[in-house]
């Protein structure tokens, strides 16, 4: 059995209370303390049961577990008030690029700490996002594992292995490509998806036509703009790879259109089917 830890959440929206609510439905906690410097968002996760209480940062550097639950500048900002942690209080975050997060991780505390992206979430945020069972069969990226001393290491797989999480380990340059191909990718396309509806099309057409497929294509981009235009200045290289490689097989069908090859507009739908058959 897991021995119960304190844990203190910095960011009480989507992530961050889904996360307590894990933590509290596989009775993983003594307690949960919450830090965050939106005082709306500290009563709504109070009135909502997702914390005990609310601490100062003193208070919270005596839990056993700190989740970094904010966005990646905020990590990267707030990292040096953790220097001086013992040695036995683990340091997690949920950033969703990581090379940036690990290069300013202060050297005092590279052995308390272990940079993680759970591979889910909605567009929606704040306290009131939290939702049950956000985590449970999702993806954990854990990266850098052998920078990260055995007692954090062994609690931190204890507790997503608990609370039904599927642990895939890599460095962090390697997730940040990763996560480029399969997160940051689709949401640029889906913005520009709405952006070229929107242009080209008046509200009455889109509400009237709009059917499944563009509502599951353009579902994320109702997606905080202040938060991925972050990500896409962190993830800037490898998106801009990315897009060009995209770029790159829109001209290809424009051109097969053109030429009216739609044997091979067939050939590379079929190609395309073969992503589900991985998935």
């Amino acid at each position: 059995m897991i021995k119960k830890l304190n844990f203190g959440i910095v960011g009480l929206g989507l992530m961050g209370g889904s996360f307590a609510k894990a933590l509290k439905k596989y009775n993983l906690a003594n307690s949960i303390v919450g830090y965050d410097h939106n005082i709306s968002h500290q009563k709504e996760a109070l009135s909502l049961g997702l914390v005990d209480e609310i601490v100062d940062l003193d208070k919270l550097l005596e839990v056993d577990m700190i989740v970094l639950a904010i966005p990646v500048d905020a990590i990267v900002s707030f990292l040096p008030q953790l220097k001086n942690i013992p040695s036995t209080t683990t340091v997690i975050d949920f950033g969703s690029t990581k090379k940036l997060i690990v290069e300013n991780i202060p050297t005092q505390i590279k052995p308390n700490y272990i940079p993680a992206h759970p591979m889910t979430g909605t567009e929606k945020f704040g306290p009131s996002a939290a939702i049950d069972g956000l985590y449970e069969d999702k993806i954990i990226v854990l990266c850098d594992l052998e920078s990260c001393e055995e007692l954090h290491k062994t609690r931190v797989l204890d507790i997503f292995n608990t609370i039904k999480m599927n642990i895939v380990q890599m460095d962090s340059s390697t997730h940040d490509i990763h996560a480029c191909y399969i997160s940051h990718l689709p949401h640029a396309i889906s913005y520009g998806l709405a952006n070229t509806v929107m242009n080209h099309e008046d509200p009455k057409n889109i509400i009237t036509l709009a059917a499944g497929g563009f509502r599951d294509m353009s579902r994320i981009a109702k997606s905080s703009p202040d938060m991925w235009t972050d990500i896409f200045r962190q993830n800037r290289e490898n998106l801009l790879e990315a897009l060009d490689i995209y770029q790159n097989h829109m001209a290809n069908i424009t051109k097969m259109l053109k030429d009216e090859d739609y044997d091979s507009i067939h050939k590379w739908m079929s190609k395309a089917n073969s992503l589900h058959d991985i998935l």
